[in-house]
């Protein structure tokens, strides 16, 4: 699904550099483009006229906000695609006869606080098939018990352990992930094919960043995607059925893996989006990941500008899931903030550090070893204090017109990555 222009992986987070129409992009034009976490363009700051060549780098990583895209880009197009595609892409959440489906999973710990609700009536339907009444923008929607449901356990009186052992993620592990959802080839590896295969691919290549560490695969789920529509609350979101979740929530732990949920909120309260989730965070296993990218304000539409979050903002997630770690007797919880320009964190010096908790920034961003070095060295000056970094690389779009990183020359970037993520 990324663009076909041979020059796309030079161009770090590249949107189309002209327009497009629907019609087009379902003839099969692919146009100009670098795809996203949530299957949608990336915006740049000054689109070139179509068929000119993509710029090496980003006009500006520093300024304070990416303007909005003019005309529609695809981009806008997938983005606007997003709501009716997120049905069929989740309908994993449905019963499925998948031969690499998990048996078993470990359903919520609370069934009353299930997030299998959605923003618009073409987003997924509950795992028992019927669809879900929409929430409120920013507030946590109703919801009917999940299916097959286990009682609420009740904060543990010893403190649970990580899947591979011990309380704390660094310096013993070095976490190595693929993102995606089932389904969605353009959301990211973890959505190509059968989750299991992709699950025994991750093993293996985990354990080529191992370097004197404990390899600690994790699979980042898409919990929540960003819409371009604003669904029948206002809210740009869809959220991903409990099914759907419960599924890979297995699928960790027959791999001894983590499990992040990803966060791409739209025009939703975080704080709110993140505790729809608290049934799963309880779980020792399972960690949050937060796209700011796709965090819009009250005018903003998902595709069109780039969103933002606040190290106040993050730091209050923080606390929500240290509460839930001294709560639960549960091991260190991971979270990932994903960062592609300066602008995406505003107040980053903000950020504070909280009991039980490994916050860890994730450099995004497409492009040639040469780009993605520049954007690391950007982006992780004066990080602060108690923050792990982490690096994003594009399996495709990496490649188009340059090459993937090796394993070894991500280790021999400075401060060396904690987490190591492939989209």
């Amino acid at each position: 699904m990324a663009g076909k222009s041979g020059r796309a992986g030079e161009a770090h987070k590249a949107g189309d550099p002209g327009r497009a129409d629907l019609a087009g992009w379902a003839d099969g034009a692919e146009g100009n483009s670098a795809i996203s976490g949530s299957g949608v363009c990336r915006p740049r700051e000054s689109p070139p006229a179509r068929g000119a060549p993509l710029t090496e780098h980003r006009a500006s990583l520093t300024e304070h906000r990416a303007p909005p895209l003019p005309g529609a880009t695809r981009r806008d197009i997938l983005a606007a695609t997003a709501a009716v595609g997120l049905g069929l892409i989740t309908g994993c959440g449905k019963p499925s006869d998948r031969t690499d489906s998990a048996p078993g999973a470990s359903p919520p710990d609370n069934p009353q606080r299930s997030a299998d609700t959605t923003s618009d009536p073409s987003a997924p339907s509950g795992p028992d098939g019927t669809s879900r009444p929409p929430g409120t923008p920013g507030s946590a929607a109703p919801s009917d018990p999940p299916a097959a449901s286990n009682p609420a356990p009740g904060p543990a009186k010893q403190r649970r352990e990580l899947p591979r052992g011990g309380w704390e993620l660094f310096p013993r592990h070095r976490l190595v992930g693929f993102c995606g959802l089932p389904g969605a080839v353009a959301l990211g590896r973890l959505g190509i094919g059968a989750p299991g295969r992709r699950a025994a691919e991750l093993a293996k290549v985990a354990k080529t960043y191992a370097a004197g560490r404990e390899p600690l695969p994790v699979l980042e789920l898409l919990a929540v995607v960003a819409n371009a529509d604003a669904g029948r609350d206002g809210s740009y979101r869809s959220r991903t059925p409990s099914a759907t979740i419960r599924r890979f929530h297995a699928l960790a732990r027959k791999h001894r893996a983590l499990l992040l949920l990803n966060i791409q909120p739209g025009r939703a309260a975080v704080l709110d989006e993140v505790e729809a989730l608290h049934d799963w965070l309880v779980h020792p296993d399972v960690g949050l990941a937060l796209d700011p990218e796709w965090e819009m304000g009250p005018h903003e539409v998902p595709g069109r500008t780039f969103g933002r979050t606040s190290g106040h903002e993050l730091t209050r997630v923080a606390r929500y899931l240290s509460a839930l770690v001294d709560a639960h007797a549960l091991p260190q919880k991971a979270l990932v903030f994903h960062q592609v320009a300066t602008s995406v964190v505003r107040d980053e010096s903000a950020l504070r550090p909280q009991p039980g908790v490994a916050l860890i920034k994730s450099v995004d961003g497409i492009g040639s070893p040469a780009l993605k070095r520049r954007t690391w060295r950007h982006l992780v000056s004066g990080m602060p204090d108690g923050v792990h970094a982490g690096f994003k690389l594009f399996y495709e779009e990496d490649a188009k017109g340059s090459r993937l990183m090796s394993p070894d020359e991500v280790l021999r970037l400075s401060p060396e990555p904690d987490y190591v993520m492939y989209e």
